[in-house]
């Protein structure tokens, strides 16, 4: 006990030689650095609310939570007034640190290193522990609480110059900065992501990822054209069979939904689901099935698939009937086939197993006329641009055949383009039935 007054005298000694000045700096820090706490811990309070916490608030009427909701509703006012008022309170505390500073440690005329790094070092551990990582962390925890407390100072700080012109002509700032910044916006283009992905071939990933990626940046570009089945690949049926031949097509074409037409094929009436039968598989023959036709939905030949994949999605459709220019029926086009553009080939246990063509060594391969060019473009892994700025109207092979040389090409004629070598395998006078194809790029001279 005979230490303690010894102690109080040289506490009160010291005391009186720093002088009351900068005991009331001292004083004034250490609310600076309250605040400051306050201030950064509200930051994270505010926008780390989950949506329960926000539907208490909205269930509470009592006027801190109001406020809350008040600020909460213009986060860039918020988000603002906070980071100013952060910024002015961290520049007082070094501002005062620093004068406190110089009375324990004063200057001298030389430059002193390492009277610098413990002025630097000591204000910045302090700022960043008591002001930012300590009241971040509570506040992640208690966000709720410290936005409660802190909601009402926040707002009427908001309202006080200069603080509330801070305020305006930060938030205005950022706008102008957003709007330039989307003007002066890159324009990537298809091209450019192509190429982007080719390099990244090299790196990790499945080759399957790839043609995902690859089928994603071309399906804006792709026309209904270009995926749709054919007329003549078609099942579909004449409104005038009974109902015992409509179920023996339903069985051996092994599709659930089937378009009906008026006499032929370019006066589609509807669409037949096989579900809608279910209930009627013991009728007669004599069964009216024309009732449960289901009204069509027609698409353009050029219309895009992505606008396709919307309308289907909006209307809860999976098949339209493509037309052409004059209002024929040229062919369908399903849900499936617009996935297909993306992820590749969906088969189901109701699929044929029949390949399209026939690759007979790393180079040549044979496909049927009909075949699609873009089902081509990704056999052969090429790229279709080339095709698609020459060819016209046509999207088969054979098509693309008859376009280029101006005439049906008989047997053992052939044609040459970017490479690849087109040999007509069996034709008639109407069409060509099969084609030889031969990647010359890859074939030794």
């Amino acid at each position: 006990m005979d230490g303690d007054p010894q102690h109080f005298s040289l506490f009160f000694i010291l005391a009186i030689q720093l002088g009351t000045e900068i005991w009331i700096s001292i004083g004034i820090l250490a609310i600076l650095l309250i605040c400051s706490a306050l201030i950064s811990g509200s930051e994270v309070a505010f926008f780390s609310l989950s949506p329960a916490d926000r539907l208490d608030l909205e269930e509470n009427k009592n006027k801190s939570s109001e406020t809350v909701k008040l600020l909460l509703n213009r986060p860039k006012d918020l988000l603002a007034i906070i980071l100013i008022l952060n910024n002015f309170i961290n520049i007082a505390i070094v501002i005062l640190a620093s004068y406190v500073f110089l009375n324990f440690y004063p200057e001298t005329d030389k430059f002193d290193i390492v009277r610098s790094i413990i002025e630097i070092g000591v204000i910045t551990f302090i700022i960043l522990l008591i002001g930012e990582v300590v009241p971040k962390v509570y506040a992640n925890r208690n966000s709720m609480k410290i936005a409660l407390l802190m909601a009402k100072p926040i707002y009427f700080a908001g309202k006080i110059p200069p603080f509330s012109w801070l305020k305006i002509g930060l938030v205005n700032g950022t706008d102008v900065i957003l709007k330039s910044a989307r003007k002066r916006s890159i324009d990537i283009s298809t091209d450019d992501l192509e190429h982007a992905i080719a390099l990244t071939r090299e790196e990790n990933g499945s080759e399957d990822d790839h043609k995902i990626l690859e089928g994603i940046v071309n399906f804006g570009n792709t026309d209904v054209k270009q995926i749709m089945r054919s007329r003549v690949d078609t099942i579909a049926i004449d409104k005038t069979i009974n109902y015992e031949e409509l179920l023996k097509i339903i069985r051996e074409a092994g599709y659930s939904r089937i378009p009906v037409y008026v006499e032929t094929f370019d006066d589609v009436l509807g669409i037949i689901y096989i579900k809608d039968l279910l209930p009627h598989l013991n009728e007669s023959a004599d069964f009216d099935w024309r009732k449960l036709i289901r009204a069509p939905f027609f698409v353009p030949e050029n219309k895009k698939i992505d606008d396709l994949l919307k309308e289907f999605q909006s209307m809860k459709m999976h098949m339209a009937v493509v037309v052409d220019e004059y209002g024929g029926a040229s062919g369908i086009v399903t849900l499936e086939d617009v996935l297909e553009e993306i992820v590749g080939d969906i088969t189901d246990e109701f699929d044929d197993d029949d390949l399209i063509y026939t690759k007979v060594n790393e180079n040549t391969f044979i496909f049927e006329g009909k075949t699609p060019l873009v089902d081509l473009y990704k056999v052969l892994d090429v790229d279709g641009k080339s095709f698609e700025q020459v060819k016209g109207e046509s999207d088969s092979i054979a098509g693309f055949l008859i376009e280029q040389s101006g005439k049906i090409l008989r047997n053992n004629e052939s044609f040459e383009f970017e490479n690849i070598k087109f040999i007509v395998e069996s034709s008639d006078k109407k069409r060509v039935k099969t084609i030889k194809i031969i990647k010359l790029d890859n074939v030794e001279e």
